[in-house]
This record gives C-alpha cells, sequence and structure tokens, in this order.
C-alpha cells in the first residue's frame, strides 16, 4: 500500500485508522482513493473495512442523517478528520469525487461509526465547488455551512463541537481560507466563528505575544495544529497570506483561545518565505525557530509535559528549500523552540537501520503528505508520505515508530 495525502485517526482501542488520499489501487492502478484500513499496533496486522480497492470512486451518500452499509465518502485528498467522545471518526471535504461529476473541492461532512461498521453523511452538499453559507458571525444556523476546501485543519472541544479553520477553495491552493467555523453534531448546525467569509485575507498580526481581538491569521492551507487539554488551540505556519498580502510558505505561531474567541500570534515571521534558526540540538533558546513550512507532513502532537512536537515537510531548512525531517519541540510556558533532530536542511536521505530494531542513528528520510498516529504511550507512529527513502525519491510505504 503506497499513500499520500491520507486522513488519519486512532481509536479508543488504540487502533490506527487510514482514509482515502492518492495512491496505488489492488489493480496498481493510481489516482484518488477512497479505502478505510485499521492498523492494530498489537498484532501488526492491516484489515480494508470500507470503500472501493478501485481508484477515483464517487461517493455513495444515501439520506442525509442516515446511517447504511452501502454509503461510503468518494475517493479524495486533502480532507480534514476529527474523532468524537463516543469514538466515532469524523472527515470533512477535500479534493475529490462527489456522488457524480467532475472532481472538485468537496464540502461534505461524514460521520463513521466502529460499531456498525456504517458511514453516516452528516452535512454539506454531495456535489462540488459549493459556496460557504455563512449568515451572521456567532450565531448558529441550520443554513449555515462552510464551504469547500482542502487542507484545513479541525479539532474537538470539551463539548463535542466540531472546529473547521482555514483551507483552500482549488487545488492549485492559490485561494485560500481563514475562517473559523464551528459544528455542533447535537443540532446539526454550523457557526461562523470567526475570520473572513472571502479568500486571500492577510494576517492581522498585532503585537506579539498580545492577545487582540482585532488579530487574526491570514488565510493559509496545510497548516500544523495542535490542541491543548485546556482547550487552548495552536495553528504553525501552512500555505498562506501573510501580513502584506504575499502568498508563500509561512512560519508564524497562533494560538487561539475558545473561551474568550482570540487570537495571539507567538512567534515566528510575520512575512513569508522565512528560513529556520536552529541552533544547538536539543537547546531551546529563544533565537531558535522552524523555517516556513507546509503540506500533510508536518505531522505534529503533544508531548506528556505539554511541549507540541512536529516534524517534516515542505518549506525551508536553515539555507535550503525543499522537502524536511526537522523534528521540532515548542515549549508554551516559556514560548520558545529546540530543534531535537533531523537535518537542518532539505531533502535528506533515510538512515534506516535494522527494521524492528530502535537506535539513535534511525530517522525517516525528507518527507510530504504521510500520516501519523500517537499512541496512549505517546509514541509517534509515522506512515509513507513523498519524499526519500534510503537512497531514492518517490512515494514511500515505510511505517516508523518514534518513541
Amino acid at each position: 500500500m503506497v499513500v499520500i495525502f491520507a486522513i488519519s485517526w486512532i481509536d479508543n482501542d488504540g487502533n490506527f485508522w487510514l482514509f482515502g488520499g492518492s495512491g496505488n489501487a489492488s489493480s496498481g492502478a493510481s489516482g484518488n482513493l477512497n479505502d478505510l484500513w485499521k492498523y492494530t499496533p498489537s498484532t501488526k496486522q492491516w484489515v480494508w473495512m470500507s470503500g472501493a480497492n478501485t481508484t477515483n470512486a464517487y461517493g455513495i451518500y444515501g439520506t442525509q442523517g442516515v446511517a447504511a452499509t452501502a454509503n461510503t465518502p468518494g475517493a479524495r485528498i486533502g480532507a480534514v478528520s476529527w474523532k468524537d467522545s463516543a469514538g466515532n471518526l469524523w472527515l470533512f471535504g477535500g479534493f475529490g469525487n462527489a456522488a457524480s461529476g467532475v472532481a472538485g473541492a468537496l464540502n461534505d461532512l461524514w460521520k463513521y461509526s466502529i460499531s456498525s461498521n456504517q458511514w453516516t453523511w452528516v452535512s454539506g452538499s454531495n456535489i462540488t465547488n459549493q459556496s460557504g453559507t455563512y449568515g451572521t458571525k456567532g450565531t448558529p444556523s441550520s443554513s449555515n455551512v462552510a464551504g469547500a476546501r482542502l487542507g484545513s485543519v479541525g479539532w474537538v472541544d470539551k463539548n463535542g463541537s466540531i472546529w473547521l479553520f482555514g483551507g483552500a477553495e482549488d487545488i492549485l491552493t492559490s485561494r485560500v481560507y481563514n475562517d473559523l467555523w464551528k459544528f455542533n453534531p447535537v443540532s446539526g448546525e454550523w457557526t461562523w466563528v470567526s475570520g473572513q467569509a472571502a479568500v486571500n485575507v492577510p494576517g492581522v498580526y498585532g503585537v506579539q505575544s498580545v492577545a487582540a481581538l482585532s488579530n487574526q491569521p491570514g488565510g493559509r492551507l496545510d497548516s500544523i495544529s495542535w490542541q491543548e487539554s485546556s482547550g487552548k488551540v495552536w495553528v504553525f505556519g501552512g500555505h498562506g497570506i501573510d501580513a502584506v498580502g504575499k502568498l508563500g510558505n509561512l512560519n508564524d505561531l497562533w494560538s487561539y483561545n475558545p473561551d474568550n474567541g482570540i487570537w495571539t500570534w507567538n512567534s515566528g515571521n510575520n512575512v513569508s518565505g522565512a528560513y529556520g534558526t536552529y541552533g544547538t540540538q536539543g537547546t531551546a533558546s529563544p533565537n531558535s525557530i522552524p523555517g516556513a513550512r507546509e503540506h500533510r507532513v508536518p505531522i505534529s502532537w503533544i508531548a506528556s509535559g505539554g511541549n507540541l512536537l512536529m516534524i517534516g515537510g515542505d518549506g525551508n531548512g536553515a539555507s535550503t528549500s525543499g522537502i524536511l525531517n526537522d523534528l521540532w519541540s515548542y515549549n508554551p510556558a516559556n514560548n520558545q523552540w529546540t530543534w531535537i533532530g533531523g537535518s537542518t536542511e532539505s531533502d535528506a536521505f533515510g538512515s534506516y537501520g535494522s527494521l524492528g530494531v530502535v537506535a539513535t542513528g534511525n530517522q525517516p528520510g525528507a518527507r510530504k503528505d504521510g500520516v501519523g498516529w500517537v499512541d496512549a504511550s505517546g509514541n509517534l507512529w509515522l506512515f509513507g508520505g513523498s519524499g526519500n527513502g534510503a537512497s531514492s525519491n518517490g512515494y514511500l510505504n515505510d511505517f516508523w515508530q518514534y518513541n
């Protein structure tokens, strides 16, 4: 199985789930996929759960709000995923196939029940390239809906509501959003929370580390996000609009407080294209900062001590641009980054060692568009993407664990 641009979840039993992306079907044909897979770490076995074993399958929507065995989302890339408190898996949008017609941007919201192995089409359209209906900012409505997009980030809050930020209107990534949305699964209503009902909005940065109601990140896709247990959300970089209206890769770090609805610019540059400042490996510094980057890898997670971690992507090292394999940690308490490992420059090859054997010299090669999971012990698992193996470049299906 070789796949990029897929989405992933980890269930309440610690199993890893993988949906769609761009890759190879069972026949060897390449294209967009809608197959759903489960991986059990204890047995090291993959199981094909639903979807087609062919490429570019159309979605089977059924009746909105009604689960059915035949239902399945269409093949797609660049969707965003969540898991709710009941253990159901959710996905929204991406770029791919709806119920019929030419592939395009999607705004369909789906829920998958692990216990019944059934999908439910919850919200949005079963045709592509639909505009959003914003309504009144801060007011939920059954007629509101986020527009079609790919490359968003999302999270679930303590009340079970689903949040969605940013993304791109088209596969060319030249029209990007900075709108923030909330979906209530109980009422089935969307709320436009912040940002603008327009594309390519520049960032309003204000003063670094100072919260202000006027602050807002610029439009962007393929950012990196984290959510603290307190509910605070962090967003880093992506491909988007900086403070002067220029479209490019970003390295700005933002936090969002859902209790007061305020964004804060915490670190990084307010203009695109910044290179990384690595400092001494393993040593935090107020001068260290990752370079601008985007794409499905970076993969992000929160360590047991509360630090934010991320690895790789497509962007800037210390002086070169390309795909990355650098590992970074950010401490919210002191607003400092630490370069943990990987190369300071782009396009590094992997060091594989022996299969299944832990070694300090091991490291994945530079890559983008892979997927990842974090298990109950805080270990990161990294699968595939597009990038470098041990000595060559291409689509990858290597599976890594980082302790």
